[in-house]
């Protein structure tokens, strides 16, 4: 009997266990699902500010501001901006 009571003690002691290992499981993939949210999100608002940028600029009229267009355009080589010179 006292071997049955211990076998029983000690499957009780593996199952509290194995259940506190499943919910800890289960908290950190909610946090991880959370967080991966927050960070789709974040990334989301940066292009949504970044186009609008990118539209500002394409739309501008640069000479109803007071710019004028250059009278001459010239493209200078460059040597390579790269470590590896």
């Amino acid at each position: 009997m006292r071997l049955c009571i211990g076998i029983v003690a000690i499957l009780l002691v593996a199952y509290i266990g194995l259940i506190a290992t499943v919910v800890s499981y289960a908290a950190l993939t909610i946090e991880f699902s959370q967080s991966v949210r927050n960070d789709e999100a974040e990334v989301a608002a940066l292009e949504s500010m970044y186009l609008n940028n990118v539209e500002r600029i394409a739309t501008t009229d640069y000479i109803a501001d007071g710019y004028i267009r250059p009278s001459v355009t010239k493209f200078v080589p460059a040597k390579s901006a790269t470590a590896l010179r």
